[in-house]
């Protein structure tokens, strides 16, 4: 079971138009601005946020209570003037939960109207995994290829893997640089070995993948990068390197 919390700014495109017509370095800047709060907020409480579209987020919010939510919209409406709905929904994987969510907003399942919360809280015990991919070898391919030549590999491996694994019932997010995660669920790690062999044979790239499971998003993707770790130690002392290495906790 996991519990996803969806932020979206509300009123967002007719705000927008107040602005006038030379807005878009403003709307860059609030809208870093805001990830990088919201990302604050939750993360100080286990949690993680995963960057979902400019103004929209996704935390893996397992152990947050509705007075949780209460208290991070309080604070981020003292610090903004646009205004956010958060949407919460679980489910046994995290689409149903991402599902659970949606359908409690638009069903209009009002937890606190004054805060503009939806859906549905489970406090009862849970756990998540988290899968972080990255390209081996990156470096070595961006020496034949432009700067733009290599954004455009990747979006087209997060094109690829976004529809993999949600197909699986499991989310996947671009992380920057070359890193991807995945908040997944059995079937989606079950099935990562042979993601990773239909890379390596149809694009000719190698990608390598920490999983981790916790309690909490924050403890699973320590766990996930450690184990990422793991497998780039073990490839540069010479040994023979695993595609994947899993820690659990």
């Amino acid at each position: 079971m996991i519990q996803l919390s969806i932020l979206k700014i509300t009123g967002y495109g007719p705000w927008t138009l107040t602005l006038g017509s030379d807005r878009e370095h403003e709307l860059q800047m609030l809208q870093a601005s805001l990830y990088k709060e919201v990302q604050r907020l939750f993360s100080s409480k286990g949690c993680l946020v995963f960057l979902n579209r400019a103004d929209e987020f996704f935390a893996v919010s397992n152990g947050l209570n509705l007075a949780d939510h209460v208290q991070i919209q309080q604070t981020l409406e003292k610090s903004f003037d646009i205004k956010l709905s958060i949407s919460i929904g679980c489910g046994e994987s995290p689409y149903a939960a991402n599902l659970q969510a949606y359908e409690g907003k638009k069903n209009n399942i009002i937890l606190d109207s004054k805060y503009n919360i939806f859906g549905y809280v489970d406090e009862s015990p849970k756990s998540v995994s988290i899968m972080h991919l990255d390209v081996d070898g990156l470096t070595s391919k961006r020496k034949s290829i432009s700067p733009y030549e290599t954004s455009s590999m990747i979006f087209d491996l997060y094109a690829k893997m976004s529809k993999y694994f949600l197909e699986k019932k499991s989310l996947t997010f671009f992380m920057g640089g070359d890193n991807f995660m995945v908040i997944a669920n059995e079937e989606a790690k079950n099935s990562i070995r042979d993601f990773i062999e239909f890379i390596k044979n149809t694009e000719q790239i190698t990608l390598n993948c920490g999983i981790g499971t916790a309690q909490t998003a924050r403890n699973a993707v320590k766990l996930a990068t450690k184990s990422l770790d793991t497998i780039r130690e073990i490839r540069d002392s010479g040994k023979e390197k695993p595609d994947i290495y899993e820690l659990t906790c």
